[in-house]
């Protein structure tokens, strides 16, 4: 799994900026999205017990055993324009994703 120095900064920002501080970014996959699998993205203050945890650039971050199985060669980015700004995820894995760029299919 990578991160892009955009993510990890907005990441980062959104932290300090939600008084969280000290908790680490959790990426995960759910069942859903028009392709069969949706990414997820929160924060937590302590990993799970199975977690495989990451420290990125000093961004802690937190991926269940599972989940990291379609994740270990993602890129998240951060675009950021006039119209939207998101975390991107480019996933070399993936059979097929949605237009919106959310879900996959392995």
């Amino acid at each position: 799994m990578q991160i892009t120095e955009a993510a990890i900064t907005r990441a980062k920002q959104i932290l300090k900026e939600n008084n969280k501080e000290g908790f680490g970014l959790r990426i995960g996959v759910s069942p859903g999205g028009c392709s069969g699998l949706s990414y997820k993205m929160d924060f937590e203050k302590e990993p799970g017990e199975r977690d495989k945890v990451l420290d990125i650039e000093g961004l802690k971050v937190f991926v269940d055993p599972k989940a990291y199985l379609y994740l270990q060669n993602v890129e998240i980015g951060w675009q950021s324009d006039m119209m939207t700004s998101t975390f991107t995820f480019t996933n070399p894995d993936a059979k097929s994703t949605c237009g919106c760029g959310t879900s996959f299919a392995v």
